[in-house]
């Protein structure tokens, strides 16, 4: 049993340093984000293989610290779950009248996860990583009139980097070209609308509400972290229960005289 557990400890962070490696645009765009996943992963196989060592041989010395690393983990993993759900308890998106897709503010989300995309280093990472991904693009191979864009169900990033807030006004030509309309421009006060531009380099991706959208698609998959991990919590408790005896059988049969493979007490 305590073998075992070792063993699904390894498949485990093997698992976190492959999840890392996966693909689709929001994986990549927000990997800056990833890199503790993969000191995770690390850390679980040096644990296991120090948890493994230690039950072949009997080792009481690595055992212990073996444990004393699975308590480590988990109250470190108690704190990220914690934290996680704090970080994404605000912001939600917007509904917007007769549209299909929602519009995100930056402002809604918190002030750690606005700082993290306020970041001129991490926002140029993610602003080079959404084109690079077509995201945008892939709104353009439908030819669809204006009434069938505002149906459309986009998602977090499209909506907020793909076109302009509802409230700048803007004339629809396609689904990421639009004329600016004077009269409604200079109404707002909205800084998203200045920041637009046609070229498809550019777009909304330096607006907040491409950020906003950015931080709405970290909140839902950290929402679905969080709970993963609840589960890996409570796998990692029994597991650190399992040690625990192993490592007490250890220390008696340490004291009383075990002899060897085959079992035997003196």
């Amino acid at each position: 049993m305590f073998r075992l557990s070792n063993n699904l400890i390894g498949v485990l962070g093997n698992g976190v340093w492959l999840a890392t490696r996966g693909g689709g645009s929001g994986t990549e765009c927000e990997r800056f984000l990833t890199v503790p996943l993969i000191v995770l992963g690390a850390f679980l196989m040096l644990v296991s293989l120090a948890g493994l060592v230690g039950a072949c041989c009997r080792a009481s010395l690595l055992l212990w610290l073996y444990l004393l690393a699975m308590f480590l983990l988990i109250l470190l993993l108690f704190a990220v779950t914690l934290f996680a759900f704090l970080v994404t308890n605000k912001g939600a998106g917007e509904a917007v009248s007769n549209c299909g897709f929602k519009e995100y503010r930056l402002g809604d989300y918190s002030h750690w996860l606005q700082k993290r995309v306020d970041n001129s280093k991490n926002w140029a990472k993610i602003w080079s990583c959404l084109k690079d991904s077509k995201i945008c693009e892939r709104l353009q191979q439908g030819n669809e009139t204006f009434d069938q864009f505002i149906r459309d169900n986009l998602s977090p990033i499209q909506s907020g980097c793909c076109k302009q807030p509802t409230e700048c006004g803007f004339n629809y030509v396609s689904q990421t070209v639009w004329t600016a309309n004077s009269t409604t421009l200079s109404s707002t006060n909205n800084t998203d609308c200045s920041a637009w531009s046609n070229d498809p380099s550019t777009l909304c991706y330096g607006c907040q509400s491409c950020k906003a959208g950015v931080l709405a698609n970290i909140k839902k998959d950290w929402k679905k972290v969080a709970i993963i991990n609840i589960v890996v919590l409570i796998f990692l408790i029994i597991v650190c229960s399992v040690g625990y005896c192993a490592f007490r059988n250890i220390r008696r049969d340490n004291v009383y005289g075990y002899s060897g493979w085959k079992g035997r007490y003196p």
